[in-house]
């Protein structure tokens, strides 16, 4: 548990802005969600736009992600951007980061096939380019 929350933490500072401003408010809500989850499934989604450059690509995916964020089976989910970080190890060349948990993989892969989450990727694709995932267990 203590890993998938470390995890968490580092994986949501890296995706928020300002980080000062949400550190404690994160730490706190991904350390309950993590506690009352048993072995959470953790689905994070960097998007890299078309038009890096667009807030208004931007501001429509964000509508398109809190439009997913009704799928049932998600028990928490956080929308993030790059943050103000500057070390070497840091990523921060996508636009819009979508952190989701679940109970466990089956709730994850019912996700997949919900059609709320077709219809955003049918709705919304043409925003991106690229769009990079990483699931992880405990």
């Amino acid at each position: 548990m203590k890993s998938i929350l470390s995890l968490l933490i580092l994986s949501f500072a890296f995706s928020c802005t300002p980080v000062e401003e949400k550190a404690a408010e994160v730490t706190e809500t991904i350390t309950e969600a993590v506690t009352e989850l048993e072995n959470p499934f953790i689905h994070h989604v960097y998007f890299y736009l078309n038009n890096p450059d667009s807030a208004e690509d931007r501001a429509k995916l964000v509508e398109g992600l809190n439009k997913l964020a009704k799928v049932e089976t998600i028990q928490k989910h956080y929308i993030g951007f790059p943050a103000a970080t500057d070390r070497e190890v840091i990523v921060k060349d996508y636009a819009v980061s979508w952190m989701c948990l679940f109970k466990n993989m089956e709730e994850e892969e019912m996700y997949q096939v919900d059609p709320i989450h077709l219809k955003f990727v049918e709705d919304y694709s043409h925003l991106w380019s690229t769009v990079k995932v990483y699931d992880s267990i405990q």
